[in-house]
């Protein structure tokens, strides 16, 4: 199973980026999508996930300004980062809860490479 993400990039204050993240492989179903965040020196952090039925939850720091969707047909999550703040700059990872094929089909969390995401001043 791969995670792969893609979209970030350098944007300044004000400014949207979005992010994408797509699961392959020998994948019977996913639980729960997640993106994270991290910058150095501090521990990862939860930004938002999304769960089979469309549940989301947002971490207090970005809630109005971010939109965490996913296309289940595609195992796929996107991330819309909208007015971005200087404090949004980090490396952003996808995660998923999810089922591979192979049984007993047990539960896994996978994590994507991570993408940088820069907000200007």
């Amino acid at each position: 199973v791969q995670l792969q993400a893609s979209g970030g990039g350098l944007v300044q204050a004000g400014g949207s980026l979005r992010l994408s993240c797509a699961a392959s492989g020998n994948i019977f179903g996913i639980n729960v999508m997640a993106w994270y965040r991290q910058v150095p020196g501090k521990e990862r952090e939860l930004v938002a996930n999304i769960d089979s039925g469309g549940s989301t939850n947002y971490a207090e720091s970005v809630k109005g300004r971010f939109t965490i969707s996913r296309d289940s047909a595609k195992n796929a999550v996107y991330l819309q980062m909208d007015s971005l703040k200087p404090e949004d700059t980090a490396v952003y990872y996808c995660n998923a809860d999810l089922i591979v094929t192979q049984l007993p089909r047990l539960s896994q969390i996978h994590w994507g490479q991570g993408t940088q995401v820069t907000v200007s001043s």
